[in-house]
């Protein structure tokens, strides 16, 4: 089965400053490519203490970095008319959408679903369902709240799911994963 994984940082509360993305390419449940891009979010210089904290990203660290009009042209042929998937979905799709918004740029034709909502069909019972402890019962190694390491760590806990309940295709993604697929 084929599919992308995506992961957004931000710079701020708002979801419309994304400061990296991270993408992971999966063909036939095998991981071809991690890429991640920092970005120059449009609320520079100005940066949450919060969620630096968090990702670890600094404004010096985005200074030289295209904003994401910029690299849209870039980014567009990963995410058109693919089938994504997100650690919290809601999240990651929401920064998409509204940075594309503000930036008046039309949504690509792509559809998603949340790895953190089939992981709670696939593994119930578990007190928490965020990805690092997903990825430790795993065994899956990863550098969290960065973006490629955490797009490449929810590609790994997918492929996991899809094995274990013998998923092939998005016909049957609802079903066995018990989580709908969504368009963006």
């Amino acid at each position: 089965m084929d599919f992308v994984t995506i992961d957004f940082e931000t710079a701020t509360p708002q979801r419309d400053s994304p400061c990296e993305i991270g993408l992971t390419l999966v063909r036939g449940r095998q991981i071809m490519e991690t890429r991640s891009w920092l970005i120059k979010p449009l609320y520079y210089p100005n940066f949450n203490s919060f969620n630096m904290a968090v990702h670890g990203i600094q404004p010096a660290d985005v200074k030289n970095q295209p904003d994401f009009r910029e690299l849209w042209p870039v980014l567009h042929p990963y995410l058109e008319g693919q089938f994504l998937i997100a650690h919290n979905a809601s999240f990651d799709m929401s920064v998409l959408r509204k940075t594309l918004a503000t930036y008046n740029i039309p949504l690509p034709n792509a559809r998603f679903a949340c790895s953190l909502k089939f992981s709670k069909n696939i593994w119930k019972g578990m007190h928490k369902y965020d990805l690092k402890t997903l990825c430790s019962m795993h065994r899956i190694n990863f550098l969290h709240h960065r973006a490629a390491s955490d797009a490449d760590a929810c590609a790994r806990l997918s492929i996991k799911a899809l094995e274990l309940t013998g998923t092939a295709s998005e016909a049957e993604f609802a079903t066995k994963m018990g989580c709908s697929i969504s368009r963006i």
